[in-house]
């Protein structure tokens, strides 16, 4: 798990994580990352740059008009 603080290693599948996070600030965006909105900069059809591009996730295909209609539901609800 990588947090802006500090990395963690845990014996936690994705499912269990997701579980754990659900929030409406984090989203699963591929089968490897989680992402908190709160830290996206900029997106693409298959990547998202956090952290003013610091970092960078992948967006499946399949997700992408799930992620960015939550991701403007989010920015709405942070007005």
């Amino acid at each position: 798990v990588n947090t802006i603080g500090r990395d963690f290693i845990t014996v936690n599948n994705m499912a269990h994580c997701n579980a754990t996070l659900n929030i409406p600030c984090f989203f699963q965006t591929h089968r490897s990352f989680i992402v908190n909105m709160k830290y996206v900069t900029d997106f693409d059809h298959s990547l998202i740059h956090l952290c003013n591009n610091k970092y960078t996730a992948y967006l499946t295909k399949r997700r992408y008009s799930k992620f960015k209609e939550a991701y403007f539901l989010y920015l709405e609800s942070m007005r």
